[in-house]
């Protein structure tokens, strides 16, 4: 009996329960009802005419936007399926190319019958990260760089091998021309197509043949070729770099970025020991070029000793007065003559705060404003140095001896092999950072006099991170002075400087006519007397 009355009771307390959540939650729902649509309208849509019209106008505007959402995305697929297409059909191109004339890649003759795109550019990509492209490698020696040659749309730059490279030639060879212009022709490609523009929204310029200046390549034998094209920008001071690399098969794009050098300041750094009327002419080509034509130069000289000193400076002065340039610094060392002692001290002088380019020049070079650009371009602080070759010229006294005048300097800057020689020995002229050359440790403070202390920085460079860039110049000339090698030179600087005097006063054909002279004579005079 106890136990059916307490069954009953615990029923009846369960159904009382229960009832009770059922009302809590009744009224939780009604609580936390959401505001109705009609509720919310007149406060999105406070300008519309009725709740009714400001929902379908809410409706149809987002409808639009996701209309125009999907047609973009649309285009942009469009365009990747065609670039997809385009680059397959190259890659398979190269892949027959390759098999036909059975220079196919080790490890790549699987994608002859079914190509694997993954696998071709992850190979692509491998040949890349091994070349120096991005980055700088160690090396062991000078000897080891390649350098780069110089080619513009109608000439090829390249440093002599042998008596029948010419310094400056036409591509005469059908697949170098070629394979030049075409390269040039992917660079317009690149920077005008879709995927460019979407890099840089803000780039409205379309670029041509006309917009090249010049280009840098070299072959790395075991992993592919490398180009460095440069292009003016939309304004004088704007250029466009763009890095390209041909890993035995199409060109991939390393990369593509604007160059605003327009506060790229540089400052020229001459030593100096008496030559006062070398100086005088130095300062004519650099009113001309670096003053009339650039403005963005400072000129360190370092001057040895007080000999000509007074003269020296009478032509600053004059310079000052009649071009108002200020930007220049004169530091006198009482002490004997070191070219790189006089380098160390002009580019520590700088007091900016500004990480400032330094030119290292010397008094007999000559250089133009194309010099200068290539001189922004090619080095970059902690990445590029640049280290030009330059072209010297000969002894104009033998080369225009049959002359009765001299030619103009203007006229005789041309580079031909009967004017002069790519001087690929000389690193003295050198474009770089001066953190770079802070951090690299500057020049060996105990190289006295003339010669080596270039080599030294040099083989410090190579043996960096940093990449060298090595490439003859066509705008930066040495001019032919009387050399004299001083008795005191220690035996290798003295053979060296004899050597250097050789190479400087003709090229090989004409100092073989000057020695054998005599027999050449005598030879058209016996042929004379047998025609009569």
């Amino acid at each position: 009996m106890f136990k059916r009355w307490l069954l009953a009771l615990v029923a009846r307390v369960g159904l009382i329960v229960l009832g009770l959540c059922c009302c809590l939650s009744i009224f939780y729902l009604l609580a936390c009802k959401p505001a109705s649509i009609s509720s919310q309208q007149p406060v999105m849509w406070s300008g519309g005419a009725t709740s009714k019209e400001g929902y379908m106008a809410l409706l149809q505007e987002r409808e639009d936007s996701h209309k125009h959402y999907i047609n973009s995305l649309m285009k942009q697929i469009a365009q990747l399926k065609d670039a997809l297409q385009e680059r397959t059909q190259q890659l398979q191109e190269s892949l027959d190319k390759a098999k036909t004339k059975g220079i196919l890649p080790q490890g790549l003759e699987s994608l002859r019958k079914t190509p694997v795109q993954s696998d071709l550019k992850e190979f692509f990509r491998s040949q890349l990260n091994q070349a120096e492209v991005n980055s700088g490698v160690k090396l062991p020696s000078e000897y080891a760089l390649i350098p780069f040659d110089t080619f513009t749309l109608q000439r090829v730059y390249q440093l002599e091998t042998g008596l029948t490279r010419h310094p400056a030639e036409r591509p005469v060879r059908k697949d170098r021309r070629d394979e030049l212009i075409g390269t040039v022709e992917t660079a317009l490609h690149v920077l005008n197509g879709p995927q460019q523009h979407a890099d840089n929204v803000r780039r409205k310029h379309t670029y041509s043949p006309s917009d090249f200046i010049q280009g840098l390549t070299r072959t790395e034998r075991d992993r592919g070729s490398i180009y460095e094209l440069m292009f003016r920008g939309s304004s004088q001071q704007d250029f466009t770099q763009l890095v390209l690399f041909r890993p035995f098969g199409p060109v991939l794009k390393v990369k593509s970025e604007t160059v605003n050098t327009r506060g790229m300041i540089i400052n020229i750094i001459v030593p100096l020991s008496k030559r006062a009327d070398a100086f005088r002419q130095f300062m004519s080509n650099f009113r001309e070029v670096c003053i009339q034509q650039d403005g963005r130069v400072h000129l360190t000289v370092v001057y040895f000793g007080r000999d000509q000193i007074d003269r020296v400076k009478a032509v600053l002065d004059q310079t000052t007065r009649e071009t108002r340039f200020r930007s220049f610094t004169l530091i006198q060392l009482n002490e004997d003559f070191s070219r790189g002692r006089g380098l160390d001290v002009g580019a520590r002088a700088w007091r900016r705060s500004q990480n400032v380019l330094l030119f290292f020049c010397d008094v007999d070079i000559h250089f133009t404003a194309d010099f200068l650009t290539s001189c922004r371009l090619n080095a970059e602080p902690g990445k590029k140095v640049f280290y030009p070759v330059l072209f010297s010229q000969y002894n104009p006294t033998i080369i225009y001896g049959n002359q009765t005048l001299l030619p103009s300097l203007q006229q005789q800057l041309v580079i031909r092999k009967e004017s002069g020689f790519w001087r690929d020995f000389g690193f003295g002229m050198t474009c770089q950072y001066r953190s770079d050359f802070i951090n690299i440790g500057g020049f060996d403070r105990s190289i006295k006099g003339w010669g080596l202390e270039d080599v030294h920085l040099y083989r410090k460079y190579l043996h960096s991170k940093l990449m060298v860039i090595r490439s003859p110049s066509r705008g930066l000339f040495h001019l032919w002075h009387e050399k004299s090698c001083a008795d005191e030179l220690p035996p290798d600087k003295y053979k060296m400087c004899m050597q250097t005097k050789a190479m400087s006063e003709a090229s090989h054909g004409q100092l073989g006519e000057l020695f054998f002279r005599r027999e050449i004579e005598l030879h058209l005079n016996s042929h004379k007397l047998r025609e009569t």
